[in-house]
């Protein structure tokens, strides 16, 4: 939880097995006011075809998050960092939102909770949009309990259409002390 309230977060060398801890210049951020959700994703949102819980199945959509896929043969969480994840969220400080279509799990995202800091790690989608229902409840939930920042360390072509910007180091360092300032709970 310190590299988390220091502006760090693990990022293992593949070639080397090894875990390094990494603060990007730039850092990446959805800012929680500026969530862009597509036409097309408010349909979908309307239309219920989706059911979201939030930690009834952390291990799941982590271990989910781990696995290769199409897309993305190599993965970053290692079984090491999963199991600490596991026990983070064991211990009150990791959260999952959870996707559901059907009773089968489809989607879904994890992060760190630190006062009013909530660190995404990973997200996966089985079906179309259900990692983007998963980032819009994550939103909603964070709004709602007056959180301060929304860190994805790094922005990807998905997250910046969805309103993702980099920020400066310095800039991201003075808005986590605004955030770990603030305590709210998950």
């Amino acid at each position: 939880m310190l590299a988390y309230a220091s502006g760090i977060f693990p990022w293992p060398i593949f070639d080397d097995d090894l875990m390094t801890w990494f603060s990007p210049d730039p850092r990446a951020i959805l800012e929680l006011d500026r969530l862009h959700v597509s036409r097309s994703l408010t349909k979908v949102l309307r239309q219920g075809h989706f059911q979201v819980t939030i930690d009834e199945a952390f291990a799941d959509v982590v271990s989910a998050c781990a696995s290769p896929a199409p897309d993305r043969p190599d993965t970053w969480i290692t079984r090491a960092l999963e199991a600490a994840y596991v026990e983070l969220h064991r211990a009150g400080h990791a959260h999952s939102v959870e996707v559901w279509q059907e009773g089968l799990l489809v989607g879904g995202l994890y992060g760190v909770a630190l006062a009013g800091l909530f660190a995404g790690e990973s997200m996966f989608s089985r079906v179309t949009d259900a990692s983007k229902v998963a980032l819009v409840h994550l939103v909603e939930r964070l709004r709602a309990r007056d959180f301060q920042l929304l860190d994805i360390q790094q922005a990807t072509p998905h997250m910046r259409r969805m309103g993702a910007h980099e920020i400066s180091r310095p800039e991201y360092l003075r808005r986590l002390e605004l955030a770990l300032a603030a305590p709210r709970t998950f």
